[in-house]
This record gives structure tokens, sequence and C-alpha cells, in this order.
């Protein structure tokens, strides 16, 4: 035994090396594929949506605000359209009507590829200030937003937050750093999204059933407020990203 024994340890030291080989190469494999979570959604598509800069499903109330995109509301309301002092460079209800109805649904079927991401995600909890994050998935708690969050990485890398109740911010910034573009930002609150003068980039999706609504109180948005329920602009600039 103690000779048969003798033969087999070259035998049991090769396949515990060739073992740990195989190890690493999986950690390796599965270290890439969650590092190139970012490329991957490199295709995320808003489809129809992706044409509007400002979006409601009940109503759409601006107010002392400008808008350089389209305006759509879908199915809309009683007083699906209100603009009070608005300047809006595009298209507004009910000429964009049709056109709202097929962005709606490629903006709720975004919004639900966009929430299937969070198995990859990377949980970051508070205020988000002083930050400085490379692009892949972001799971966001409701903490209210303030301060500046730089976005740094390459013109196709991509931003996903998905944030765990409201997104709140006053007088929060963010800044796009090392080529990365405000189109590449996606935003998606389980609830509402809530912003007073701030300085805010990315794409606003606000899906929820009941409470997907987008309220820009002064400040600026680079992007888009897609919302399921209501959109309200005072004092606001919105403006789709090239």
């Amino acid at each position: 035994m103690n000779r048969f024994g003798s033969l087999f340890k070259p035998l049991r030291k090769l396949t515990m090396n060739n073992h740990q080989k195989y190890l690493s190469t999986c950690l390796l494999a599965t270290a890439a594929l969650l590092g190139g979570t970012s490329s991957a959604w490199a295709q995320v598509s808003l489809g129809a949506a992706s044409k509007f800069a400002v979006l409601g499903g009940t109503n759409v109330t601006c107010t002392s605000s400008s808008v350089v995109g389209r305006v759509g509301v879908s199915p809309g309301s009683a007083v699906p359209y209100t603009n009070t002092g608005c300047a809006i460079a595009g298209g507004t209800p009910p000429a964009t009507n049709s056109a709202a109805a097929r962005a709606r649904t490629a903006f709720l079927s975004a919004y639900a590829a966009l929430q299937s991401t969070a198995w990859s995600c990377a949980p970051i909890s508070g205020n988000l200030a002083g930050l400085d994050l490379p692009p892949r998935v972001y799971c966001v708690d409701a903490v209210a937003k303030t301060g500046v969050l730089t976005l740094t990485g390459p013109s196709d890398g991509v931003w996903i937050f998905l944030v765990n109740g409201a997104l709140t911010g006053t007088n929060f910034k963010v800044v796009m750093a090392g080529g990365g573009q405000p189109r590449n930002v996606f935003w998606a609150p389980s609830r509402a999204a809530t912003l007073t003068t701030s300085a805010f980039k990315g794409n606003i999706l606000a899906g929820d059933d009941a409470v997907g609504s987008i309220t820009l109180t002064g400040g600026t948005l680079r992007g888009r407020a897609l919302a399921k329920v209501a959109v309200t602009l005072t004092g606001a600039s919105v403006r789709v990203p090239q």
C-alpha cells in the first residue's frame, strides 16, 4: 500500500494543481464578466423614448422652464399638458401624442430591463457627495443626494443607478469626467424622483405604477425625464443629451 501510495502522490499533486488552475481560471472569468457589466450594458436602449426630453403618463405641467427636445404625454388625463411661460424647442401635445404612446411602451420596457440588472449591482449608500464612480451598475439607497458626484469613464461607459425608494436631491451636482456621456447614465428609482436646484445628468426613469412621478424645481437636467405618472417642471431647464 505504501508503494502504491507513493506512486499516486505525484498524480494527486498533478490533479490538485490542475484543480487550482481551473478554479483560478473560473475566478478570472467571473471577474471579467462582472467587470464587463458596463460594456455589456452599452447596449441599453430607450428606443422610441429617446426622442423625448420629457414624457409623462398622466400629465406634464411646465412653469417658467425651458425644454430642448420633445414633450409628450401618454395615455394622458383630463388635463394632460399645461404650459405656463415655458420655452419648448421641440414638439408638444397633442402633436406628439401618437409618438408618445410608442415612447411610453419603450420607456417601460427599458425600465424593466434596468431593474433586472440588480443581480450585478454594487451597493452604495449615503448622499453620494465626493464620490468618483466608474461605469457599472449601482444599488443606491433613498438618502437625499447632495454635494458633487463625479462619474469617470470612457465615452461608451454606462452607469446604472437603481434607487431603492425615491430619488431626491437638493443642490446635487453630477459631473462627467474622462469622456463619460450623460446619455449613458440611467437613474431608475423604485418610487418618485424630486430634484431641487440641482445640476443633474442622466436619464431619469420613474416607472412605478402608483408614484412614478418626476418633479424638477430649479436647476438643470442634461438627460431625459420619463415618468409613468406625472412630470412637473418649475423654473427648470431640460436638454436631451447628444
